[in-house]
């Protein structure tokens, strides 16, 4: 019977949080030009495009030497 309850509160949590947003939807670009900054290009995302590149090497860069030390760990207590 625990088991079942636990179930079923997991299952409503997941649902409540799934149907609630805590974030409204951005605002759509502005094609018209009414802000005194007119934006170069009318295809610009909302926020300028945020860079990831840099952020995305680090990880990258942590990833890699995660695996390599898992991989050195396994090695040895093979050994």
């Amino acid at each position: 019977m625990k088991a079942i309850k636990k179930i079923l509160a997991t299952a409503a949590i997941t649902i409540v949080i799934a149907t609630l947003s805590a974030q409204s939807p951005p605002p759509p670009n502005n094609d018209d030009g009414g802000s005194s900054q007119a934006p170069q290009d009318s295809n610009t995302p909302v926020g300028s495009g945020a860079p990831i590149g840099g952020g995305l090497f680090i990880l990258l860069g942590l990833g890699a030497a995660y695996g390599i030390k898992k991989l050195y760990t396994l090695k040895n207590d093979k050994l």
